[in-house]
């Protein structure tokens, strides 16, 4: 039978305040976009997900659609609440997302409130839980008034089926839109997660200062671009890697040389600092204060301990940071 560490909440400042709200997130949380679907295995995911909250991690991601098949992964989670997990329910917060394809029909993706309210019950349904604590609009919807949107947010709080709204995947000024609108509605916005790491910047500066401005924490998504910023390509592509068995969402033709010569560099940095490459590209996020968490995948549990492990040493000083911008624009 599970029990959990008794040292999980030992280092204090392992928790950053989320925007101006009263809540504080673990400086990594764990996703579980991958490796918990119905074709993994159950207790692999059961490890990993025990692992991290041995380590303090408390938050734990998911979306309606995680996988494969879709909804899956909250089934998965679902099980390892009965099963190990669901007595701690109150030290947990567990997310959801609803905005991607989920099923056929007019009704089954994008931002209507019919859809993002009858996916929120089908998640509770697979999880065996009363409510999450953060519910996301998981991508912004052309065609569906923002209005529409944000009170299907606002009304999945006020319903005690969610305790906070969040947003993933909105631009800057789509986000300050929405959060006016659910200030206005009673519910403000607690969260955006958009998608960040040393290749993938598109969140510098706008975003993160407007997040700032409006108090809206921040967890970023793929800080470690997928597992490249790791060493796990540095010999080619391992089979059971993120490219070598599920090219969906990783090509082995995107691992270019130039991006492997950029990461060797950058390997030889971290070890520098005594970290692996993937701990220093946490940290080199978790830099900014305005990010509250970064969200982290894992495919077997001593990923999440290395990862857990970058927050030891969060602090870069200017000179690495000019070696770090010269490796990433090429200029060295």
């Amino acid at each position: 039978m599970y029990s959990p560490a008794s040292t999980r909440y030992d280092a204090k400042d392992f928790y950053r305040r989320c925007g101006n709200s009263g809540l504080r997130l673990p400086l990594i949380s764990l996703g579980l976009w991958h490796n918990f679907g119905a074709k993994d295995s159950y207790e692999n995911a059961r490890a990993i997900a025990c692992r991290a909250f041995d380590l303090g991690v408390t938050c734990f991601d998911l979306a309606n659609n995680y996988g494969p098949p879709d909804g899956s992964a909250e089934e998965t989670f679902g099980r390892i609440l009965k099963d190990s997990l669901g007595q701690w329910r109150d030290e947990m917060i567990i997310t959801t997302k609803a905005g991607y394809y989920m099923w056929p029909g007019p009704y089954g993706e994008w931002g209507s409130r019919k859809y993002l309210l009858a996916s929120l019950d089908q998640s509770l349904k697979r999880m065996g839980l009363d409510y999450v604590d953060i519910f996301y609009s998981h991508r912004p919807d052309p065609d569906t008034p923002l209005e529409e949107t944000m009170g299907a947010l606002a009304h999945a709080v006020r319903s005690g089926k969610a305790l906070y709204a969040g947003l993933s995947n909105y631009q800057p000024d789509e986000t300050v839109r929405a959060a006016k609108i659910l200030r206005d509605l009673g519910t403000p916005c607690l969260i955006h997660q958009p998608r960040y790491s040393m290749l993938d910047r598109w969140v510098e500066p706008q975003l993160l200062a407007t997040l700032e401005a409006e108090g809206i924490g921040c967890t970023v998504f793929s800080p470690l671009a997928k597992g490249v910023l790791t060493d796990r390509y540095f010999k080619g592509i391992p089979a059971d890697s993120r490219a070598g068995h599920d090219p969906r969402f990783l090509r082995p033709a995107d691992i270019t040389d130039e991006i492997l010569a950029k990461t060797r560099k950058l390997n030889d940095l971290a070890q520098m600092r005594g970290q692996t490459l993937a701990q220093m590209a946490l940290a080199w996020v978790l830099r900014h204060k305005v990010v509250t968490s970064a969200l982290i995948g894992a495919s077997k549990a001593s990923q999440v301990d290395d990862c857990v492990g970058a927050t030891k040493n969060l602090n870069f000083s200017s000179e690495e940071l000019a070696q770090i911008e010269k490796i990433l624009t090429g200029t060295q």
